[in-house]
This record gives C-alpha cells, sequence and structure tokens, in this order.
C-alpha cells in the first residue's frame, strides 16, 4: 500500500473540496454555507468554553463572512421572507460580533440556536428543488 505524505493528503483534501464547491448547484452552496457556518459556531463555542480567544475569534470571524456573503446573495424580491431573512442575517451578524468582542459563549450557543433550524430548512429546500427552478425559490441571486 502507498501512502502519501501529510502535505499530500491536505493538498488532496483542499483540491476535493475546491472541486466540490465549484461544480455544487446554487443549493447546494447555500447547503454547505450553511453547514460550515454551523461548524465555525461549534468550534468558536468550544473555543470561548476552553479560553481559547484566537481559535473563537477566527471561527466567529469566518462565521460573519458566511452571513454577509448570504445576506449580499439574498435576492429580498425573490419571495416574502427575504426582508425577514435579511433582517435576520443582519442581526446574526450583530450577535457574531458581541460574541467575539465579549468573548460570549452564551451568545454564540444563542446564535447556533438560530442558524440549526435554518441550515435543516435550507438542507430541505434544496433536496426537494430542481437545479434551475429552485433558484428563485430558494432567494439567491444570480
Amino acid at each position: 500500500m502507498t501512502y502519501l505524505p501529510t502535505n499530500a493528503y491536505a493538498r488532496a483534501a483542499t483540491r476535493y473540496g475546491d472541486d466540490a464547491v465549484s461544480t455544487a448547484s446554487p443549493q447546494r452552496l447555500l447547503v454547505l454555507l450553511y453547514d460550515r457556518l454551523s461548524l465555525d459556531l461549534q468550534r468558536a463555542h468550544q473555543a470561548q468554553l476552553a479560553g481559547q480567544r484566537e481559535t473563537a475569534h477566527l471561527n466567529l470571524t469566518h462565521a460573519q463572512d458566511i452571513v454577509a456573503e448570504l445576506l449580499s446573495s439574498l435576492d429580498t424580491l425573490a419571495w416574502d421572507g427575504a426582508k425577514d431573512l435579511s433582517r435576520l442575517y443582519t442581526w446574526l451578524i450583530g450577535e457574531l460580533t458581541r460574541a467575539n468582542v465579549r468573548m460570549d459563549a452564551t451568545l454564540t450557543a444563542g446564535c447556533q440556536e438560530v442558524v440549526e433550524p435554518l441550515r435543516e430548512a435550507w438542507t430541505t429546500a434544496a433536496a426537494t428543488t430542481g437545479t434551475a427552478s429552485g433558484v428563485p425559490a430558494m432567494g439567491l441571486t444570480g
């Protein structure tokens, strides 16, 4: 059996991830963003509980970047709930910022409680929509 050096595994994993994202449908990209957002919040929460400020900061700022991307790609004219979702994303960015500045695991856990049902809903929606017709229904631009 041939073994690759550790850095080769890392390069292969990165390439696989890059390929998965570049070929994903808009619905799948949305789910991938929510999955990563959820992971960032879990990691940040654990880091905050452990007193690991830098790790918490990195995960919370990445989570903020994801929510900002979700907000910027949201088509508020696509469906009635989009404006409310826009307000929720704006609120989340504020909460994530406060959780980061205050190193507050409770705020981070509160964000996770809001994100998780959304992640599950978008995952279900993506599984039940077609690749072309589902884009407006999911509130994505472009």
